[in-house]
């Protein structure tokens, strides 16, 4: 639907559609520029103030119309301001309004004036709590997409960067971005992506990026692997970008979301960076290692202390000496069970009061549970030792993805003994294997299919140089 020439016409349009006289936010005001009446109307506290008195303060002292015979001429001649668009559909109008821009109807014109004054509430780019580095930069995505892009655009000066801008949710209208690097990205991600956004039909996103992976990701209830690298800093996205990848932020959201993600991408870190290459691949390896402590160290010591008889005499020390009032494996799910309340209590807990919950649920409980003979220390120390490595895995979904296998290889392993083990580990190793990431690379390459090259990059952290000479090889994959 177009708007009239008439204005009054306009502004009635503009009160049916809008809850003008109902909503304080929405501010609507009548005014005289070059003699001619005028309407402009916007939201209260997405628009600059003081840039919008000022430009009317300007256009409303002209008292000639010679500039008014088209809003193209007004345009160029009275209107400084960068940011501006002439508009006809009235639809396309409700949603820059929403948005934060300035609609000015001027009378006898059937086009109106769009000013793009927007200004959101922001907090600054302090560094994210879950990817925090010794060195390297203090700066983190913030909630405001325009704001993010800026970050990254500031480290990645390369004119072949693109941000395609996409509208998702019919009621929410949520802005996402598609970043990549022209020359350097999978032309076919990038379609893919834009297919798939295009295809979304949703009222809105309501949980931001992760609503919005789940809709552009389809997978199975089983597979908790996560098939989209997030992360919240803008070096991270920028080293990304150079090597091909295709990055999706999301309005209101400080994480941007990385394609294509397999399993290695979740094993690196920016630290791994921002140290010296032997450091960085010391800092590497003991990722891996906690990471594979973490899935099956407590199924391990389940399985040798069922099975006392098969342990070697150099690992009869972690037989446990002592018994409680249940099984072993039970206590061993007790134990994650109170480690997982443990973690979802200090997200809720306010950060005065941690060290506090910490203490009373880390040594209090667990020692009166030992006390009272429901627990091993054994069970506690090892179950530690799992959890702590837990932690040491720098994606929060990948670490989540590992302890429900790990709980599962666990559980079946207390049911069935080794058969539960093997069973759980093949099962586990199958779903890895099949898993394919959203451009259709598999989730373990570079391992399978077999690359060295790109393999000897994930394992040892080479320097950037000698990384850079051989990239170009391994930037494109086929989408699938």
């Amino acid at each position: 639907m177009q708007i009239f020439k008439d204005l009054e016409q306009n502004i009635g349009l503009f009160e049916k559609k809008l809850p003008i006289q109902k909503s304080f936010d929405l501010v609507g005001r009548r005014l005289i520029i070059a003699g001619k009446p005028a309407y402009y109307l916007l939201v209260d506290g997405l628009s600059k103030d003081d840039v919008l008195l000022r430009l009317f303060q300007h256009i409303q002292g002209q008292q000639g119309i010679e500039d008014m015979e088209t809003l193209e001429s007004f345009l160029q001649n009275q209107i400084g301001y960068i940011e501006t668009t002439l508009e006809r559909d009235v639809d396309l109008m409700m949603k820059a309004i929403l948005s934060g821009q300035t609609l000015l109807l001027i009378d006898g014109f059937d086009q109106a004036i769009l000013l793009d004054m927007r200004t959101y509430p922001v907090r600054s780019p302090q560094e994210p709590d879950l990817e925090k580095v010794t060195r390297g930069s203090r700066d983190g995505l913030v909630e405001t997409i325009v704001f993010n892009t800026a970050l990254v655009r500031r480290r990645v000066r390369d004119p072949n960067l693109v941000y395609e801008m996409k509208e998702v949710g019919s009621k929410s209208c949520t802005d996402v971005v598609i970043g990549y690097i022209d020359g350097l990205a999978d032309p076919h991600l990038v379609a893919h992506l834009r297919e798939a956004l295009d295809n979304i039909h949703v009222d809105a996103l309501l949980m931001g990026e992760k609503t919005l992976e789940e809709l552009l990701i389809k997978k199975r209830w089983y597979n908790p692997f996560p098939q989209a690298k997030f992360t919240e800093r803008p070096d991270v996205v920028a080293a990304h970008l150079l090597e091909g990848h295709v990055v999706l932020m999301v309005d209101n959201s400080p994480s941007a979301m990385l394609f294509p993600a397999t399993l290695f991408h979740f094993t690196q870190h920016s630290e791994d960076y921002y140290q010296n290459p032997l450091v960085g691949t010391y800092i590497r390896w003991i990722r891996f290692f906690a990471i594979l402590i973490s899935l099956l160290f407590t199924p391990l010591w389940l399985l040798l202390a069922q099975n006392p008889d098969f342990v070697p005499s150099i690992l009869q020390f972690m037989i446990p000496t002592e018994s409680a009032a249940i099984p072993l494996f039970v206590q061993l799910l007790l134990v994650e069970l109170g480690l997982e309340i443990l973690r979802m209590a200090s997200i809720h807990t306010p950060s005065s009061l941690t060290t506090a919950m910490g203490i009373i649920g880390g040594l209090i409980l667990g020692q009166y549970a030992i006390e009272v003979n429901l627990l091993i220390p054994d069970t506690v120390l090892y179950m530690a030792i799992a959890g702590l490595a837990t932690y040491a895995v720098p994606s929060v979904e990948f670490g989540m993805a590992i302890r429900i296998y790990r709980i599962f290889i666990l559980l079946l392993t207390g049911l069935f003994d080794v058969w539960g083990f093997a069973i759980g580990f093949i099962l586990f190793l199958l779903v890895l294997v099949t898993t394919r990431s959203f451009s259709g690379l598999r989730y373990t390459w570079p391992l399978l299919p077999f690359d060295g090259r790109a393999l000897s990059n994930v394992l040892i952290r080479k320097p950037i140089i000698e990384v850079k000479r051989h990239e170009k090889e391994n930037r494109r994959k086929p989408v699938k």
